[in-house]
């Protein structure tokens, strides 16, 4: 018969810990796929842009950029996002 040790069981805690730690980690940053796509909601979005709500509100107002409003909610398809950023880039000069 084997005997379960303090350090054992300290091992244990720790791992657990970790695995807690990294499991926290991955949930919080996985964005579940919709039909293939990701989607962002204002507050990752003006994060990500660094812009204010209301930047980004004027930005629907003016039909500068799609969204999807559902209950409530307004969400944001990254690839449109990524379009609009894409149309809008300004390559820096060459001299």
């Amino acid at each position: 018969m084997e005997l379960i040790t303090k350090e054992d069981c300290e091992d244990i805690i720790g791992s657990l810990e970790l695995l807690s730690t990294l499991f926290k980690t991955h949930v919080s940053n996985h964005k579940p796929n919709l039909n293939g796509e990701r989607f962002y909601s204002g507050n990752e979005i003006c994060k990500h842009l660094n812009i204010t709500k209301r930047t980004l509100q004027e930005y629907r107002d003016s039909r500068q950029v799609s969204y999807i409003s559902l209950f409530g909610k307004t969400l944001y398809k990254e690839s449109d996002i990524l379009i609009l950023l894409q149309e809008n880039y300004i390559p820096r000069l060459n001299y």
